[in-house]
């Protein structure tokens, strides 16, 4: 079995209709997509939690599924004469049918985080043995240690933590950044998220990986205090959460956040120097992760 993908150019105008009246002609689904992805001009249109809506591409394709057989020539006229527009670029491609399961794992190899750290998706042996090697599958809650965020934080935990050390995990998604602080070495490990299916996540994950970990949803969580505090969430939230989170840090305690792009850097650790003596910022691409030691 077969598919037909059809894919049309859309202005930022134009883009929604033309998605909706494929859906109305039989389309199995319908997406639109940044024409521009993947090179220079790519358009982010994300921002953080607070900002206005950024509204959809300028550039668009609007990317239709059919079953295969279908008439092109004749969705593509009824088309544009349904939405009354004219002069549509487009093109198809054949999308033959395979193991959807092995395709989409086949994209989550091991990934190195150290020699010693590796993050090994289930359906994977691991490439070294003797590491530390944290079992994890892509899920619904945020951290596989693919992206810089994540990779920066595990990297600064294998060498920040160190026997008897309580870690707290604000933020946790996954839970990788606390399952990782209690494989390597310790004493207790607590993570904290407001979204109960990361919690559920981090339970789940935190089982297979055989490690003993508390995992809360915010509103259950009681402040303490750690000797180290690791938080991977957006930079707006780490700046409103600075008090909570400089009063959960141990006097000569451990912060690391991430979250953060070069440009909001210098904004975010000038309000936690207010409790921590900051070090040098960390890079990978566009990101940044801060540290500090409480005062």
């Amino acid at each position: 079995m077969a598919w037909v993908s059809l894919k049309i150019e859309a202005q930022d105008n134009t883009a929604d209709l033309i998605s909706d009246t494929l859906m109305m002609q039989g389309a199995l689904s319908a997406i639109i997509e940044d024409a521009n992805a993947d090179t220079l001009d790519e358009q982010p249109i994300f921002g953080e939690p607070g900002d206005p809506p950024p509204g959809i591409w300028q550039q668009n394709l609007v990317s239709a599924l059919f079953d295969e057989g279908v008439n092109v020539a004749k969705i593509m006229a009824d088309l544009q004469q349904r939405t009354k527009l004219s002069h549509l670029q487009y093109s198809t491609e054949i999308i033959q049918e395979q193991d959807w399961v092995r395709a989409t794992q086949s994209q989550f190899d091991p990934i190195k985080i150290t020699d010693h750290l590796w993050i090994v998706p289930t359906w994977h042996s691991a490439p070294n043995v003797d590491a530390i090697n944290i079992v994890l599958d892509p899920g619904l809650a945020f951290g596989t240690g693919s992206h810089p965020t994540t990779h920066l934080c595990l990297a600064w935990l294998t060498q920040t933590v160190s026997a008897h050390d309580t870690v707290l995990d604000y933020g946790c998604g996954s839970g990788i950044l606390a399952i990782a602080a209690k494989k390597l070495g310790a004493a207790s490990v607590v993570g904290t998220d407001i979204d109960a299916q990361a919690i559920q996540s981090s339970i789940y994950n935190a089982e297979q990986n055989n490690v003993i970990a508390e995992f809360y949803h915010v509103s259950k969580y009681q402040t303490h205090e750690f000797d180290i505090v690791v938080a991977n969430i957006l930079s707006s939230a780490l700046s409103v959460l600075a008090p909570a989170l400089a009063k959960s840090c141990k006097a000569g305690g451990k912060i690391a956040l991430s979250g953060i792009l070069k440009e909001q850097a210098a904004d975010v650790s000038a309000i936690y120097a207010e409790w921590f003596d900051m070090q040098t910022p960390q890079y990978m691409d566009a990101w940044v992760l801060l540290a500090g030691t409480k005062k």
